[in-house]
């Protein structure tokens, strides 16, 4: 080993994907201090997750970046219809899913509109913004082993290239390292759930211009009903890149015979880029931290894609942890404010799996009422159960609806959406971020004013700065208290403890 120790009074993040490099953002946007190390030489080469939810756009939004992720989604805009048929080239587009009531929404139900833009389009936005935020961002470098006291984290990395090693000391160590994580495994920490679900899958990766194919019928996903080759065509770019994802664990099949039958077309230029075969499970960690050490992303949850929750449940992951560490570390909270982290994130993520467990890709099969309304999932619409917040015994005894799409202003909830302004550029999810936000429905010098339709003129409400109601009432001294007693640690952290 070299001897070379470096020492920080920040947070080093064990993984540079999706979530590790939100997480590192998050941490930049609060001031602190990031060293983010990832053992590949590169981003991800792979398209894989594919869809943010308009939550994931929200957060993107605070932290400057909607706009950039947008523009490198371009190819893909206007691609967020279903299709399906035989072939792609007999598949029709499917009816576009619309909310129930002749009128639909009452409001619109975010700032942002989801992004459909492939993992390698986007980790490199990511990864750019951060080195540009101040991160220390060191692609080919693994975290080889670490150990924790009551102080610190101290961690061995390698780098790949040279073979160098350094030891780093941090405040905390995030563990967004995947779905096999290393840190997980070396912390003893276990996971529960169903585990395997279905068949296991084959996802090929290939190129062919079916541009002239799809023209007047771009879809996110069609599904194909072929004898020979059923699966779904997942679009990455609209035109020359493509995912499909068939039944079956083998991959040394003739692929191009078989993608071709698919297809429905000879498509001369297909050229396979990857096989890779995967299994649709569902596990959970059975908590999201230990000591110093916490988990985000896959490293804590993994679930199947059907709902195109797992990337996006990270991210959320990524930010209700930033504003936390932040506030430990300018010491403006309690170290015990953490213990909020598992009892938030750790329900939200069994809700979100279980979410994608029960729906099935099956394009044209009729919606299933007893599931969560398509807009709770895309718009962060669970309620956390315990944490840092401060509900009232009245206020519990009216919870946040799954079924249906009623957001309120409820205590542990995101903020319903409302403009603020006639130009519809300021909304409601701005009012908090990276700080906390007292805003109230009536003139007073200690509160914003907003004038919106799910707050009395009467109340007030505290917002986190995850744009989470911490609480809600009349009195603006109680709101003070309030987030004093939060910071410190006094929170309902009892949760769900599947």
């Amino acid at each position: 080993m070299s001897g070379q120790r470096t020492s920080t009074d920040g947070v080093l993040i064990a993984g540079g994907g999706l979530v590790g490099l939100t997480a590192a953002l998050v941490l930049r946007h609060h001031g602190v201090p990031v060293t983010l190390v990832e053992r590949r030489p590169a981003t991800s080469p792979q398209p894989k997750a594919r869809r943010l939810h308009m939550r994931s756009m929200e957060i993107f939004r605070e932290l400057g970046l909607a706009a950039a992720v947008h523009e490198a989604a371009r190819d893909l805009a206007g691609h967020d219809r279903m299709a399906a048929g035989r072939t792609l080239a007999e598949a029709e587009q499917l009816p576009l899913w619309r909310p129930a009531g002749p009128a639909g929404p009452a409001a619109e139900v975010s700032p942002e509109r989801p992004c459909l833009i492939a993992q390698d389009l986007l980790e490199p936005v990511l990864r750019a913004a951060a080195g540009q935020a101040g991160a220390q961002v060191r692609f080919g470098t693994e975290l080889t082993s670490f150990t924790q006291t009551a102080e610190h984290v101290s961690a061995r990395l390698l780098d790949r290239s040279s073979g160098a090693e350094q030891q780093v000391q941090a405040r905390y160590l995030v563990a967004a390292d995947g779905a096999h994580s290393p840190v997980r495994q070396a912390l003893g920490i276990t996971r529960s759930g169903p585990g395997a679900l279905g068949p296991p899958t084959v996802s090929v990766y290939f190129q062919a211009d079916l541009g002239d194919v799809v023209r007047g019928r771009e879809f996110n996903l069609c599904q194909i009903d072929h004898p020979v080759a059923p699966g779904a065509l997942a679009s990455i770019d609209g035109r020359r890149r493509w995912v499909f994802g068939t039944p079956g664990g083998r991959v040394d099949r003739d692929w191009p015979r078989l993608l071709r039958a698919a297809l429905g077309v000879p498509a001369p230029d297909l050229r396979v880029l990857s096989v890779l075969p995967w299994q649709p499970e569902m596990r959970v960690a059975t908590r999201f931290s230990r000591g110093r050490v916490l988990l985000a992303g896959d490293a804590a949850h993994v679930m199947p894609p059907y709902a195109a929750s797992g990337a996006n449940t990270g991210i959320a992951d990524a930010h209700n942890l930033g504003w936390k560490l932040a506030a430990v570390l300018h010491s403006q909270a309690q170290p015990a404010l953490l213990a909020s982290y598992d009892a938030e994130r750790r329900p939200a993520a069994w809700f979100a799996a279980e979410q994608s467990s029960r729906r099935r890709p099956d394009l044209r099969a009729a919606p299933d009422p007893t599931l969560a309304h398509p807009y709770v999932l895309a718009a962060g619409g669970f309620q956390y159960p315990g944490g840092a917040i401060a509900p009232s015994p009245q206020q519990l005894a009216d919870p946040e609806p799954v079924t249906e799409f009623a957001p309120a202003g409820r205590v542990g909830t995101r903020i319903p959406h409302r403009w603020l302004d006639p130009a519809r550029t300021r909304s409601t999810l701005d009012l908090a971020g990276p700080g906390w936000a007292l805003v109230s429905g009536r003139s007073a010098s200690a509160a914003q004013h907003i004038d919106v339709d799910f707050l009395a003129t009467d109340e007030s409400l505290l917002l986190r700065p995850d744009h989470i109601v911490a609480w809600r009432g009349t009195s603006l001294d109680t709101a003070t208290r309030v987030q004093a007693a939060l910071l410190a640690g006094a929170a309902d952290t009892q949760s769900d403890r599947r």
